[in-house]
């Protein structure tokens, strides 16, 4: 007879229901352990991104941040206006090189010529006659001096046969040498006087406009007097004089543009071009002689007008930055530079033009520099610097 563990009047097995409940407590406590190990791993997890985040904001802290601002140009320098005295590019008086008397002028005032063009005729008697003289009397010297030749080669063979004497002889040699002497002398007097008749007709020497006609029909005209017959001028182009200061001087050069300005034509600005400068100051004014070219191809200036010369600064503007992107120390004035590793450069800087907030850079930076606002005094060369993110409105902008 078997023994069952069934408590009386139950039926039910007493080891089979104390088998499931340890199953049940086991994975209970299964469950409690895996639940302590995720909190546990969620706690460490969050404490270590608290300590990485703690190692990266003291990593942060010790590298300082820094604003920075890139230089910017500055103001142009002001305009120069100056008083200008416009002349014509070539202007000539036009003199008599033959003496007579005026036959006609082709020319009159304001007319416009081109070079070797006729402009008056003078007729020369006095000058035509003794040309022809002296065409005659080179004729003759041309005659004697053929005879001349033909006697000192006669002379020359006879002398052989003892004919004649060497005395003789030397004698139609001396007398051919002098012959073709006189002949070269009138030769040369025929062709100065033939210049001269040539310049019975009065020519323009370049392409211009008559400013004045000084002569007319019938008038005497005496060669090297001080009488003038005509003036010309080239008017296509000016130039324009003006004396500059001795304190902007320095920045004038050849090639440099500028305006010029005429009061009788308000609205029109003319553009000019440094052409050449005395390269010295005169003593008495201590100003700059300087020359302009002018084109005036459509003729709106007048030669000899007063007009203004506007000059600009010279160079172009130089740069700004703001006043407290400044270091002074014993070096003299510095900014500092962030380069593209993040390092500081500390640079010397050659200062211009004082506008209050800025300050003219002339020399040390470039427009693509980041230079540090309100450096520390304790800013070295080569330090390790952070960029800080630009506010809404940077300084010195």
């Amino acid at each position: 007879m078997s023994e069952t563990n069934s408590e009386p009047g139950t039926g039910v097995d007493s080891r089979g229901e104390g088998g499931s409940s340890s199953r049940s407590l086991l994975r209970a406590g299964v469950w409690v352990a895996v639940l302590i190990l995720v909190a546990l791993g969620a706690g460490l997890a969050a404490r270590w991104r608290h300590r990485a985040a703690l190692a990266d904001e003291t990593q942060a802290l010790a590298v300082p941040s820094v604003a920075v601002v890139a230089p910017a140009p500055g103001k142009p320098p002001a305009g120069l206006l100056l008083p200008a005295e416009v002349k014509a590019w070539a202007e000539a008086p036009i003199y008599a090189r033959a003496s007579g008397y005026v036959k006609r002028w082709r020319t009159d005032l304001g007319a416009r010529v081109e070079k070797g063009q006729l402009l008056a005729e003078i007729e020369t008697p006095e000058l035509d006659q003794e040309l022809l003289r002296t065409r005659h009397e080179l004729a003759q010297a041309e005659a004697s001096l053929a005879l001349a030749d033909l006697t000192a080669a006669r002379y020359t063979e006879l002398v052989k046969s003892a004919s004649v004497g060497e005395q003789e002889t030397a004698e139609k040699q001396a007398d051919l040498s002098v012959r073709t002497a006189q002949v070269k002398a009138l030769r040369a007097n025929t062709r100065r006087l033939e210049e001269l008749q040539s310049f019975a007709r009065v020519t323009a020497p370049f392409a211009g406009t008559v400013t004045a006609r000084e002569i007319d029909v019938g008038e005497l005209i005496t060669a090297g007097s001080s009488k003038v017959l005509f003036r010309l001028a080239q008017t296509e182009k000016l130039r324009a004089y003006v004396r500059v200061p001795q304190t902007r001087a320095i920045a004038i050069a050849p090639g440099q543009p500028a305006e010029l300005l005429v009061p009788e034509l308000p609205r029109q600005v003319f553009r000019a071009q440094v052409a050449r400068t005395a390269g010295v100051v005169s003593a008495d004014s201590r100003t700059l002689l300087v020359e302009l070219e002018v084109d005036n191809s459509r003729g709106e200036i007048l030669a000899g007008s007063f007009a203004q010369v506007r000059l600009g600064g010279g160079k172009g503007a130089a740069l700004t930055l703001p006043g407290n992107t400044l270091l002074f120390r014993a070096e003299g004035p510095q900014v500092g530079v962030v380069n593209r590793d993040g390092k500081v450069e500390l640079r010397s800087v050659k200062l211009g033009r004082d506008f209050g907030p800025t300050v003219e850079i002339l020399d040390g930076v470039r427009p693509e520099d980041q230079v540090i606002v309100n450096p520390s005094d304790s800013l070295a060369d080569g330090a390790t610097v952070q960029v800080a993110a630009p506010s809404a409105k940077e300084p010195g902008r």
